[in-house]
């Protein structure tokens, strides 16, 4: 069996799965030549018009800019920048509809034609000593990708460092109504063949295979003939059959190898190019043309003249039907693309693009609109007609279900979206709408968990930094506190101070732990005031006894008793709170406390004895000491006539009283306090003595 290359040079077509036969609708566009458009009023030029980000803005609103001078820079390998169509100004630089099938607004660039298409300067490139490196930046600068439809870079995919096998050539322009690659391969083959050596350049494929549709004679004998002189280019007619242009289609037809799923045609060792993206490649290389316009089919019977035309990128869509002879209908379409991929454009302002290879405008009689949908009955017929060897009816359920696993399972990322199955459909169901919507939802899916796992990452990341700071942070002071260690050590009088200050820390602490009183005297200070208030409790019902009888006497001789008996009272008292204050021993504290009595009353005695020599008998005969003071304390009451007398009688009383009660705590107030009352008595006794 002769192998696959030998086969391919022996002119070999193989088959795919599926597919349909719908009306071409070729020949009204594809016989006559190609038209110019003229110079609209105004350009509209999206900023980003391919896969890939949009490239750095160079221009400002009121400059003036020349014919192929960069608009936007290519600061990114998925940025391919946009140029001038023409000499002009730069109007505004603002959103505006964009030429897709959810119609939002894109940031655009407006520019007003100055009428005299002044172009910059140009500098061709050598062939023959010119490096890859050059080619792809050029190819790159000149804002070249994909013109099939896909809009792919096209300078990343001709840069693959994988070895190539077969570069294709799609040729095949399969969608009905359009006929701007026939047309393009009639009158511009040689160019064509050019940028196909470009190519070869860059990839050094074994072999280089263009496809042809067998319904476009001229152009496939235009193609024969400009690479008669080339070996290993080879011209391939495959049969008639939508979508034979898919790009997994066409690789299978001309080389019967199947991509597999979820992988890219380089992975089997294969690159294809559009035609259309080879005569751009050979313009920017040799001419230093970038890719300003492109050749647009307009076609559709409310055209009067339908035909293939050469726009600059950035005409109105409503330019270009107005330049064929538009005569709208009530509720008129317009559509962006063919009939089966192409799109409704919301208003006839959008662009033309790198992308756009078709508008039509069609009756409603020769392309009627879809009908009402209707309910599946399950008939098969997407299945048959799937050139991707899906199941749409399948696809169809988990779309509507949104089951992402379900629809991944199902392969529904290999869904070229070519319509094969909804024009097949007696439902009336528009598949095609469903797919697209569970694409984006994926899409959107995948970007929200990316986002989610680099927020982890960064999470993670912090995290791990934070702890490493910590790490070392616990490393250096664990260095530091070694280091000063090393120097305590060597030098002692670091030593001696910290043995000071443990010393001094130790002599606080006991200060603490002595200034705190112990249950002892906690216990002790609670009984003597229990004992207080006892001899209050009878002193006052001995002094109320002893009031009846008391016996009158001057006034003078009550003042100098009270003064003596609290002088008395304040002694006792004092000495008593000093032998609590200052405990030595239980037999210290045993003997004080026995002795304060005796004491008190002693000076009791000795008071009374010398006021009056007739002691007052009283109930409360049990103490005679206590009876007699308390009767000394209620004769000098008694006598106390005057108001204002009574109260300077009993002003060194009180002040004694609260002496002593201040004395209670401190033992030297109470010493004070009683030294004070004594030295007041004394001076009274004299006064009262002269």
């Amino acid at each position: 069996m002769p192998g696959l290359f030998s086969q391919i040079q022996a002119g070999k077509v193989w088959d795919f799965h599926g597919g349909i036969h719908p009306p071409t609708r070729k020949q009204q566009t594809s016989q006559k030549p190609i038209a110019v458009m003229p110079l609209p009023d105004r350009l509209y030029l999206p900023l980003r018009q391919h896969i890939g980000v949009a490239g750095q803005i160079l221009v400002h609103v009121g400059e003036r800019v020349l014919k192929g001078q960069p608009l936007t820079a290519a600061d990114n390998s998925m940025a391919v920048p946009v140029h001038a169509p023409t000499s002009g100004t730069v109007l505004s630089i603002e959103p505006h509809t964009s030429p897709h099938p959810s119609a939002l607004p894109e940031l655009t660039l407006v520019l007003a034609p100055d009428g005299l298409d002044e172009w910059r300067a140009r500098a061709p490139l050598n062939l023959v000593n010119c490096d890859k490196m050059a080619l792809l930046s050029r190819i790159q600068d000149s804002g070249i990708a994909g013109m099939g439809g896909a809009g792919f870079p096209t300078h990343l995919k001709t840069g693959v460092s994988q070895p190539v096998d077969y570069l294709i050539i799609n040729a095949v322009e399969c969608e009905p109504y359009i006929s701007a690659d026939d047309l393009l391969m009639q009158e511009a083959a040689t160019t064509i063949v050019k940028g196909i050596d470009i190519l070869c350049h860059l990839l050094e494929p074994k072999a280089v295979l263009i496809g042809i549709e067998d319904d476009k004679p001229i152009a496939y004998a235009a193609m024969q003939a400009a690479c008669s002189q080339r070996e290993h280019y080879y011209v391939r007619a495959v049969p008639t059959k939508y979508p034979s242009g898919g790009e997994k289609q066409l690789i299978q037809l001309l080389t019967n190898k199947e991509v597999p799923n979820g992988r890219r045609p380089i992975d089997i060792g294969i690159v294809m190019q559009n035609v259309g993206t080879a005569f751009a490649v050979a313009q920017a290389v040799l001419d230093d043309h970038p890719l300003i316009s492109r050749i647009v089919t307009v076609a559709g019977d409310t055209l009067s003249q339908p035909q293939n035309v050469l726009a600059l990128l950035g005409t109105p869509v409503s330019a270009l039907l107005d330049a064929c002879g538009f005569a709208a209908e009530p509720q008129q379409r317009v559509i962006m693309g063919g009939p089966m991929m192409g799109f409704t454009l919301p208003d006839l302002s959008v662009p033309v693009v790198k992308t756009t290879n078709c508008i039509l405008a069609p009756t409603a009689a020769e392309l009627p609109a879809a009908q009402q949908e209707m309910d599946c009955i399950r008939c098969s017929a997407c299945a048959d007609a799937c050139p991707a060897s899906l199941l749409p009816q399948q696809l169809l359920w988990y779309s509507k279900a949104k089951d992402s696993d379900k629809l991944k399972q199902y392969n529904l990322a290999d869904c070229i979206e070519c319509g094969a199955c909804a024009y097949v459909c007696p439902s009336e169901i528009p598949l095609v709408q469903y797919y697209r919507v569970a694409k984006a939802d994926i899409r959107e899916q995948q970007r929200e968990a990316l986002k989610a796992e680099q927020a982890k990452a960064r999470f993670e990341a912090r995290n791990a930094r934070l702890e490493l700071e910590k790490q070392q942070r616990l490393e250096r002071n664990q260095q530091l506190a070694a280091a000063r260690q090393q120097q305590q050590q060597q030098s002692g009088g670091n030593n001696a101070v910290a043995e000071a200050l443990a010393r001094i820390k130790a002599k606080q602490a006991q200060s603490a732990v002595a200034d705190q009183p112990s249950a002892a005297d906690i216990q002790a200070e609670r009984e003597q005031k229990k004992q207080q208030a006892r001899e209050y409790q009878q002193q006052k019902a001995q002094a109320d006894t002893a009031g009846a009888g008391a016996d009158t006497g001057t006034a003078a001789a009550g003042d100098s008793k009270a003064a003596a008996v609290a002088a008395a009272l304040a002694r006792a008292k004092a000495k008593k709170a000093q032998q609590q204050a200052t405990p030595f021993s239980e037999h210290a504290d045993s003997k004080q406390a026995d002795a304060a009595p005796t004491d008190t009353a002693q000076a009791a005695d000795n008071s009374a004895a010398s006021v009056t020599a007739t002691p007052v008998q009283t109930p409360a005969a049990a103490d005679p000491r206590k009876a007699a003071i308390a009767a000394a304390i209620a004769r000098a009451k008694a006598k106390q006539q005057p108001q204002s007398a009574a109260t300077e009688q009993e002003a060194p009383v009180t002040a004694a009283t609260e002496q002593l009660t201040e004395a209670a705590a401190d033992p030297r107030k109470a010493a004070i306090a009683a030294a004070i009352a004594r030295a007041k008595a004394r001076k009274q006794a004299d006064s009262e003595n002269s």
